[in-house]
């Protein structure tokens, strides 16, 4: 959940009134948001880096306020206030409008065929005549990055370039280019750079956790103008040429995409929001924006939607008796124009606005209904259905089986479900084919250590020993948890299944000691030792001698019970456990506990 730091009195001078900090707390709620904590840049920088680097610092109150992830609209002053106000019925929504320039020439952006394999969408929008204060720049720029780390997902989906539209020249050219051919005066800077000289420079600032989106890429995105002068590189850097000052009176927005509904969605938040600054306010100048096949699409869009609910549909879902006028009304105050449309059957029209994309379906309404209302002033009843909880089975019995594997003399351990494919193959002597033909496989895994789901228990605590190799032996430790693994038959293409694994680190194997382990386990489960081979019929197990890569040569044994292998117990092979760094003999033992239940 987003956090909005605002300043309290610039808060309260654009809401026209003043709060004490309960009253506003109490308002933040009844609106649906919540003041998380009040604080000044003295306190938070005193908290974080020590006194001595608060000094000076302003002791200015901060509200800091948590926004629901899915309202963008809110996540700065501007958007803030407007919907705090129409929700006390101070103004009414507003109503943003597309403005033709005056001169009737619409500003061009040219998107080139080079860009589909790096960034494919671009959308853009021009504000004019607004007016820039120190508090309105701030807010603008923290506007940008909060929508980088939220619906642009690090930039990865969405990037903002913002322009002085005075500084450049129509038509814009949104190319892709040799990163050698690319050289500019990036933001900030006082000299030119080529793209890889750029990409070195940013490694050790703010900025290198973006350097990879790009990095790799033959071509790397650029925007120039006319004259050649560049825009932005995005997803990294503006261009210090057409940089945003407090004179600036013209901007030129644009937002570069791997996702065309998340670039529209921010170019419409951005420019609605901000619309508020200009000489007439909510009037946002439209920008032409040829595609690759020639075609030439106008942004932003600024869709209004209507969607129709019932009184009566909104009551039962919240379990409220209100009237259709009551929901307009409420509706109304959430940014939702709303009219009763048909007095009879209570029916009511919604407008719902460019800035609400956050509403997808009618249980968006409902919500906001339910908070307007007062989730304080819902009336408590018992549920019509009477149901009784009761544990899983599963978690029944890996409670049971954890509590005696305790009693035992084993440890805990809890490891990551993800995995590298090493540590699932190779390293447990098993051959990389396999491992793809039942390993579930992450897509963009974020670092060598987690690329897939693991299919075993026994690896991760093999890596816990290694972790441990200084504490007193013997280390004997067990986890009970889910693994996966590739099924055709599933609807998903994978299935869980809860296993069991112990292993025994010690200067002997302790086969043994996992050998008894196992019997005190089918005790538990009442599953009897059986000497004949295939056993009887019923709850009987025995052990068979198998061979397994991942094991001593000799010394590995399935676990069959009730005429099913369960699992696989033995001693450790000596190149696992250097493959995992281990100098002393490993026992270890899994089990499927799919089967007993």
């Amino acid at each position: 959940m987003p956090t909005v730091g605002i300043k309290r009195d610039q808060l309260f001078d654009a809401l026209g009134r003043k709060y004490t900090e309960e009253e506003f707390d109490k308002l933040c709620f009844e609106f649906g948001v919540e003041l998380d904590e009040v604080t000044s840049e003295k306190q938070q920088v005193a908290k974080e880096q020590g006194k001595e680097k608060a000094k000076g610092l302003s002791d200015d109150v901060i509200y800091k306020i948590d926004i629901p992830a899915n309202r963008y609209d809110l996540l700065c002053l501007e958007g803030l206030v407007h919907s705090l106000r129409v929700f006390l019925k101070d103004i009414t929504a507003p109503q943003f409008k597309l403005k033709e320039p005056e001169n009737g020439v619409r500003q061009k952006l040219i998107v080139k065929p080079s860009t589909q394999q790096v960034r494919p969408v671009a959308v853009c929008a021009v504000l004019r005549n607004i007016t820039i204060t120190q508090q309105v720049y701030d807010s603008f720029i923290d506007l940008q990055d909060k929508l980088h780390q939220n619906i642009g997902r690090r930039r990865t989906l969405v990037s903002i370039g913002t322009h002085d539209l005075d500084t450049i020249q129509g038509p814009f050219v949104y190319d892709a280019q040799v990163p050698s051919d690319i050289k500019f005066v990036a933001l900030n800077q006082t000299e030119e750079f080529t793209a890889p000289q750029l990409m070195e420079l940013y490694k050790e600032s703010h900025l290198k956790s973006y350097l990879p989106i790009i990095q790799d890429k033959e071509k790397y995105p650029i925007i120039y103008d006319s004259n050649g002068v560049v825009l932005s590189m995005p997803p990294i850097i503006n261009g210090d040429h057409s940089k945003i000052k407090l004179s600036t009176k013209n901007i030129f927005i644009e937002i570069t995409a791997t996702d065309e509904k998340k670039a529209n969605v921010t170019l419409d938040t951005i420019v609605s929001l901000f619309s508020y600054h200009c000489a007439e306010q909510f009037l946002i100048e439209p920008v032409d924006v040829e595609q690759v096949d020639g075609t030439v699409i106008t942004t932003p869009k600024l869709p209004y939607r209507v969607e129709k609910v019932t009184a009566e549909y909104l009551n039962k879902k919240i379990g409220i008796e209100v009237t259709a006028d009551v929901v307009a009304d409420i509706l109304t105050k959430m940014c939702l124009d709303s009219e009763v449309s048909d007095v009879q059957k209570g029916e009511i029209t919604v407008t719902i606005p460019p800035t609400r994309s956050d509403i997808l379906h009618t249980c968006d309404i409902v919500e906001d209904v339910a908070i307007a209302y007062g989730y304080d002033n819902i009336v408590r009843t018992l549920p019509r259905s009477a149901t009784i909880g009761a544990q899983q089975l599963s978690m029944k019995l890996s409670e049971r089986l954890r509590k005696e594997m305790a009693g035992s003399g084993f440890t805990e351990a809890l490891t990551f479900s993800l995995c590298s494919y090493d540590d699932c193959g190779s390293k447990m002597g098993i051959s990389e084919q396999v491992v793809q033909q039942t390993a579930v496989k992450i897509s963009n895994p974020k670092t060598v250590e987690f690329q897939i789901v693991r299919t075993a228990l026994v690896p991760g605590l093999l890596k816990t020993i290694a972790s441990n190799r200084n504490m007193p032996l013997p280390l004997k430790l067990f986890e009970v948890q889910e693994v996966v693994v590739k099924d055709a038959t599933k609807e998903t293409g994978a299935r869980n299944e809860r296993h069991l694994s112990a292993v025994h680190y010690n200067k002997t194997p302790g086969f043994e000691v996992i050998h008894g382990l196992v019997d005190r386990l089918m005790q538990i489960l009442e599953i009897k030792w059986s000497s004949k081979k295939p056993c009887p019929e019923g709850k009987y197990y025995y052990l068979e001698k198998t061979e397994d890569p991942s094991y001593f040569p000799g010394r590995c044994a399935n676990i069959v019970a009730c005429g099913k292998v369960i699992g696989k117990l033995g001693a450790i092979h000596p190149k696992v456990l250097s493959n995992f760094d281990l100098t002393c003999p490993v026992a270890a033992v899994e089990i499927n506990l799919e089967h007993f239940y």
